[in-house]
């Protein structure tokens, strides 16, 4: 199937299919006009892609984990044992991002509570606010 059909049966825009190519996480075959051939497997693969990148991976790890993704039904599920390792470590950087983002939220909260007070004013320069 050509790039526009692929992306209808994904609901992917065809230029997130032709980065997924760049990144090596697609490799359609090439016609001899020089258009993309996709499998009908290619379909599964992208949906892969979709559930690994909403699960917070970047695409180089994706390039890593997606040979030993494997569909269990509507999930994705590890097909290596040793997977678990490489994705344990990502769940830590995103816990840690996530740490991160809550301080900083936290710090606005704050910020935001605290009462308005006047700029101070002096001589003829008025307060930029």
């Amino acid at each position: 199937m050509r790039i526009g059909e692929l992306a209808r049966r994904t609901g992917v825009s065809e230029r997130a299919l032709r980065y997924y190519e760049e990144q090596g996480l697609l490799r359609p075959a090439r016609r001899p006009s020089g258009y993309r051939e996709f499998a009908e497997s290619d379909a599964e693969t992208v949906r892969h892609i979709r559930t690994l990148l909403a699960a917070g991976l970047g695409t180089a790890v994706i390039a890593e984990v997606l040979p030993c993704m494997v569909a269990d039904g509507e999930q994705i599920v590890s097909a290596c044992a040793d997977l678990t390792v490489e994705l344990a470590r990502e769940r830590e950087r995103i816990s840690e991002e996530v740490e991160e983002l809550l301080a900083a939220r936290a710090i606005l909260d704050d910020i935001i509570a605290r009462p308005v007070s006047p700029l101070p004013y002096s001589g003829d320069r008025a307060p930029a606010c």
